[in-house]
């Protein structure tokens, strides 16, 4: 796979202020860099994970960027030709734009719908451990990149060359209702990337997933007490399993919150539709239709009725985050700190 993961991404907002606050208090992001302009965030040992720009024109509507990572610069030479060579215009971007994105080397292009892309390798790792900005147990990142990100898109066969054949994403597997929905992955994440056809071209959510459970039960207490902060009440996927909740961004888009998501063998995986909903139950999807609501909770009640049930989906060691899980969380309980 010429991809690796996704490696970062970029957030444009009418008001740094508002994320602010939202990416440190609530989500539990460090706050690394703030200019009159902009904002950099952390979730690891990157140095730089979320790029906040300030735009009152354009806020919301789309990514700033999307940073998908590569081995080396030879995979990000036969990434660059791949898509030349499938008619796509790539721009190898100026020294000053790598430094910004605390990288080594990367290329931008878009996708036919007109998103903002980028592909990069050797990025900067942090000389200080992660500080969070509440009390989690940390983000559930490294090879499996920062999480995954879904856009809203006009038609889903209209990108499904582009992200299949040119890019070389992998399906996962599909549902065709209550909405069409594709899930795609390039590496053992079960999903990286997903487009859902709404009809609009847009960032649906970024998914950020966590150590433990609790962390995503108490972010949720958070966000009940924030009158229009939750999307999606709290659910669990039946296709990644993950259990989260969905909180509207200060940017109009949503960012997922979760916990337990599945892991799959890349080369044994094979696609199939879910033809029993998105949600096994929960996830009350606040921006859908009545009638789309009405929908899922047919199919997830349909669901409760044939008895379905999924394993939780664990890291080794979770239950008490054995040495080696986390690094940042070793060191945090080594110096003493605890998070009673």
């Amino acid at each position: 796979m010429p991809l690796d993961s996704l490696g970062y991404f970029g957030v444009r907002t009418r008001s740094l202020d508002d994320w602010s606050d939202f990416g440190s208090t609530f989500l539990g992001l460090q706050l690394v860099d703030r200019s009159r302009k902009s904002l950099t965030f952390r979730m690891d040992d990157r140095r730089q994970r979320i790029v906040v720009h300030e735009d009152a024109v354009n806020s919301g509507e789309r990514a700033a960027f999307m940073g998908w990572e590569v081995a080396g610069a030879a995979a990000l030479d036969e990434l660059a030709a791949a898509l030349e060579a499938g008619g796509v215009r790539v721009q190898r971007a100026p020294r000053a734009t790598a430094d910004e994105r605390r990288v080594q080397d990367l290329i931008a292009f878009e996708d036919p719908a007109g998103n903002a892309l980028e592909a990069f390798h050797g990025a900067e790792t942090a000389s200080e451990p992660f500080q969070p900005g509440r009390a989690i147990s940390g983000f559930r990142t490294g090879p499996l990149g920062m999480g995954h990100v879904v856009l809203n898109v006009a038609s889903v066969q209209s990108l499904l060359p582009f992200y299949r054949d040119t890019l070389g994403f992998h399906l996962s597997d599909f549902t065709l209702r209550p909405f069409k929905a594709y899930f795609f992955h390039v590496n053992p994440r079960h999903h990286s990337f997903a487009m859902v056809e709404t009809g609009k071209n847009t960032i649906h959510h970024l998914m950020m997933e966590l150590y433990m459970l609790d962390d995503v039960g108490q972010a949720y207490d958070l966000a009940l007490g924030e009158e229009g902060r939750i999307a999606t009440t709290l659910g669990r996927h039946t296709n990644d399993l993950m259990t989260s909740f969905y909180a509207n961004t200060p940017s109009g888009f949503f960012v997922e919150y979760g916990w337990g998501g599945r892991s799959i063998d890349p080369a044994t995986w094979t696609p199939i539709e879910m033809s029993s909903g998105p949600s096994l139950w929960g996830h009350d999807r606040h921006w859908l239709s009545p009638e789309g609501r009405a929908q899922v909770r047919d199919l997830r009640l349909r669901a409760a009725a044939d008895g379905q049930r999924e394993p939780v989906q664990v890291v080794e060691g979770n239950y008490t985050l054995a040495p080696g899980t986390c690094p940042w969380w070793d060191a945090a309980r080594k110096s003493g700190w605890s998070p009673k």
